[in-house]
């Protein structure tokens, strides 16, 4: 019987385009892949025997003769590619609709009111990440006073407001007002807010990034779990990303890593239900993303030497992060996915799902709590013998 599952999603974690990556300019992306042959190869020895071999050519990384957890891949049913459409199919949540909002640049009339908000002109407005774009514009910013505006490209304004300049209090209660707005106007966007500290050539994120988003549009599986009476812990952006229905507690958290440190933290706390992880490791930079994909691997033993019977460990990814294509910031690409647990089976195929909703299926399916709307549940499939 499962009693407690953990839930890491790595944002980012691409193996491979979908079919319908074309119509993103996606067709050639492979964040994994790409990245292995950036830095010459990869070194995964834990996601090696978890079956990331099987998953995908990857450089560096070998195909275990007898895996010790379950893999394969996930598809998306949704339309776009960013964390919303990610963590929401994860969840149970399947859109029907695409709209693209800011395709090239941040559109004029959510610049306007975003301004017109802020009391401020802003600089940027392409699309680009935050790493660039601190680089590019930290001393104009810091001369100014304008927010730093830029976009990935789908539906996501990103604003970056150095402390000195601005009350992160302050800010954040701006990028909601803003946030609101631009639903008003018709526009249904993410807005995110980014604190920045340091000098006027050194911009770097401070702790308190917030993700303004409409609520999901249907059930998830963070409301049917909580509604049967399970825990359900939130670490990184999962609060942020639904709005906080369904999570008895969440845990912001600086950095992917130090995300990874609050779930190990729990496991002594949290006795049952699900506790769900945002890990964001990729970045802009190759070496440095494989550097930090590389320690998550170093580190995962620490979480697996501390399961119990009756523990449940799933990770898997929310879209692709293909830096090696120019002008990409996230891309529409399958992400792997592994279960691993104490007396759960080794080594099944999963297979390619068709859709990321058979995780959050599998999760209240071993919960034991009412079935979600879409979704196919794999946990058949990881019970022994």
């Amino acid at each position: 019987m499962i009693n407690r599952i953990i839930l890491l999603v790595v944002d980012g974690f691409g193996v491979g385009a979908l079919p319908d990556g074309v119509n993103y300019d996606d067709a050639d992306a492979n964040t994994l892949v790409h990245l292995a042959e950036t830095v010459d190869g990869l070194s995964l020895p834990n996601f090696e025997m978890l079956g990331l071999g099987h998953i995908a050519s990857i450089k560096g990384v070998r195909a275990m003769v007898q895996p010790n957890g379950s893999f394969g891949r996930l598809g998306f049913a949704s339309p776009g590619k960013d964390s919303v459409v990610g963590y929401w199919e994860i969840g149970g949540v399947i859109q029907k609709e695409a709209s693209t909002v800011c395709r090239s640049s941040v559109p004029t009339k959510i610049v306007d009111i975003i301004e017109q908000s802020l009391g401020r002109k802003s600089i940027g407005r392409g699309i680009s990440s935050m790493g660039v774009m601190l680089r590019r514009h930290s001393m104009e910013h810091m001369a100014t006073g304008a927010p730093i505006l830029w976009t990935d490209g789908c539906n996501t304004c990103f604003l970056a407001m150095h402390e000195s300049i601005m009350a992160p209090v302050e800010f954040q209660q701006r990028c909601r007002e803003i946030r609101k707005a631009v639903k008003d106007a018709g526009t249904l966007i993410r807005v995110v807010g980014q604190p920045v500290i340091g000098g006027h050539d050194l911009l770097r994120p401070q702790v308190g990034r917030k993700d303004f988003v409409i609520e999901p549009p249907g059930v998830t599986m963070l409301d049917v779990l909580s509604r049967s009476g399970q825990i359900v812990m939130g670490v990184g952006k999962v609060y942020d990303l639904f709005t906080g229905r369904g999570l008895t507690k969440s845990f912001p958290v600086a950095s992917g890593m130090a995300a990874f440190d609050e779930v190990i933290g729990m496991l002594n706390k949290v006795p049952r239900g699900l506790i769900c992880a945002s890990l964001d490791l990729l970045s802009e930079d190759a070496v440095q993303s494989a550097t930090a994909v590389q320690e998550f691997d170093r580190r995962l033993p620490d979480l697996f030497e501390r399961l119990r019977l009756g523990d449940m460990v799933i990770v898997t990814g929310d879209h692709g992060r293909d830096f090696s294509l120019p002008g990409r910031t996230s891309t529409r690409e399958y992400v792997p996915v592994f279960a691993s647990g104490p007396k759960l089976a080794q080594g099944v195929d999963l297979g390619t799902r068709p859709t990321a909703a058979d995780v959050g299926q599998t999760i209240v399916e071993a919960l034991r709590a009412e079935r979600l709307p879409v979704g196919e549940s794999f946990l058949d499939a990881l019970r022994p013998g």
